[in-house]
């Protein structure tokens, strides 16, 4: 399993009533739930600056942390953008083996 960070940016629309934010973020979990059961979500947080929050979620590989972009694109609430998350030890021995 590999990790991600998948930063989202709401649109207007989607935060003109903040009760629907929740409604929202429920039915995208659920929806991610069924159709991507092997992906593990870590943690979400709300945050200041150009996004609206942050994702951290556990997934087999690539086209696993794919879906769950495209999964909350489809609500056509949000944009994201997704990273692979490297453990820094494990980033250590790449970068050892590298300069081999």
């Amino acid at each position: 399993m590999a990790t991600y960070i998948m930063l989202t940016r709401l649109s207007p629309e989607a935060v003109n009533d903040p009760k629907y934010v929740e409604k929202l973020e429920r039915k995208v979990a659920d929806r991610i739930h069924k159709i991507c059961p092997e992906v593990k979500w870590i943690g979400s947080y709300s945050v200041l600056g150009p996004y609206d929050y942050v994702d951290i979620f556990d997934a087999p590989d690539g086209d696993a942390a794919t879906k769950v972009a495209l999964l909350v694109r489809s609500f056509g609430h949000g944009v994201t953008e997704t990273w692979v998350a490297t453990p820094w030890d494990r980033f250590v021995q790449l970068a050892k083996e590298a300069a081999k």
